[in-house]
C-alpha cells in the first residue's frame, strides 16, 4: 500500500491533520493491530496518510486527580500494569492489561488503541467497565467526554468520528475495601484474543450485605457492557454459594439473550458460568 507517514508533535497539530484529512486518515499510536492490517492489505483503500502520535508525550501519563484516576491515551499496557496507582486502586485493570498479548505488545499497544478498535474481546474494557470508566475525545475545535459504557455502537464501530481521537482515559477511585477479580480463557497461553473474559468488582457492608457490585464480560455480547440483572441479584443481600450460582447462571443467561444461540454457546455456557462464580467466590465473603 501507498501512503504518507506523519508524525505531529503536539496534539493540536494531530487534530488539524484529522480534521483536513478525516476518512482518508488513520491515527495509530502503538501499531500492533495496524501492522496486522497492513501485513493481510486488510487496510481501507481510503487511507492515504497515516498520523503516528506514539511520540506525543502529552499522552502518556497515570496520575491522580482529587477523587479520579486518569491515564493518557498513549500510556502503553505495561505501564499500566506495573503502575503502583494503578495496583493500588484499580488492581483489576492491571490484571486485565498485563493479560494483553504478549510482552511486545504490551511494550507498544496503548490503552486507548485497546478501546477504540472496539473489539468484544478486548481485555482492557471489562476492566475499565466495572471501574465506570469515561473517555475524553479531542477533535481540532471540540473536546467531549463519553461514558464508556455508551461509547461502543456495533462491534468494531464506536461514537468516535473521524476527525477525532481519544487523550484521556478516567474514572473514580474505588472504594479502598473493594475487592476486585479478572480472569481470561483463551486457546493458547500467549498472544491470542480472549475467547472470553471476565471482570468484577464488589463492596460489602460491615454486616455482609453487598452494597456495590460490577459484572462485565467479555467476548460475549456483541458490544461490551456490565451484566446489571447479574449485579443486582446479590445486592443489598449476603452472599451464600446459592445466590452466587444462581448470580453466575444468570451470567450465561444474559449471554444468550443479548448474543443469541450459536455454535459456541455449548462451549461458552458452562465456561462463563464457572469464570463468574470463581471470581464471585474470590471477592465477596461468603456465608
Amino acid at each position: 500500500m501507498d501512503f504518507d507517514f506523519l508524525q505531529p508533535t503536539e496534539i493540536d497539530q494531530a487534530c488539524n491533520l484529522l480534521k483536513d484529512y478525516k476518512e482518508k486518515a488513520k491515527i495509530i499510536s502503538g501499531g500492533t493491530d495496524f501492522m496486522i492490517d497492513l501485513h493481510k492489505n486488510d487496510l481501507s483503500p481510503e487511507i492515504e496518510y497515516i498520523i503516528d502520535v506514539s511520540n506525543l508525550n502529552e499522552l502518556n501519563y497515570i496520575k491522580e486527580d482529587g477523587d479520579k484516576i486518569v491515564i493518557g491515551a498513549g500510556t502503553t499496557h505495561n505501564e499500566i500494569a506495573n503502575n503502583p496507582i494503578i495496583n493500588k486502586w484499580a488492581p483489576v485493570l492491571a490484571k486485565a492489561t498485563n493479560s494483553i498479548g504478549s510482552p511486545q505488545i504490551r511494550n507498544r499497544g496503548t490503552l486507548a488503541g485497546n478501546i477504540v478498535t472496539a473489539s468484544p474481546a478486548a481485555d482492557s474494557v471489562p476492566a475499565l467497565l466495572v471501574l465506570n470508566a469515561t473517555v475524553k475525545i479531542k477533535s481540532f475545535s471540540t473536546t467531549r467526554e463519553i461514558p464508556l459504557e455508551d461509547f461502543f455502537i456495533n462491534p468494531y464501530q464506536s461514537k468516535i468520528n473521524e476527525d477525532e481521537l481519544i487523550v484521556e482515559i478516567s474514572f473514580k477511585k474505588p472504594p479502598i475495601k473493594c475487592k476486585s477479580g479478572f480472569k481470561k480463557l483463551t486457546r493458547r497461553k500467549a498472544v491470542d484474543k480472549a475467547r472470553l473474559n471476565i471482570a468484577i468488582l464488589a463492596l460489602q457492608k460491615n454486616n455482609g450485605e453487598v452494597e456495590m457490585l460490577r459484572i462485565a464480560p467479555g467476548s460475549v455480547t456483541p458490544t461490551p457492557e456490565r451484566f446489571v440483572d447479574t449485579e443486582n441479584i446479590l445486592i443489598n443481600k449476603k452472599p451464600t454459594k446459592e445466590l452466587i450460582k444462581k448470580a453466575a447462571e444468570q451470567v450465561s443467561s444474559t449471554m444468550i439473550e443479548k448474543s443469541g444461540y450459536r455454535w459456541s454457546t455449548e462451549y461458552k455456557k458452562p465456561v462463563i458460568q464457572t469464570m463468574a462464580r470463581r471470581i464471585l467466590t474470590q471477592v465477596l465473603e461468603v456465608e
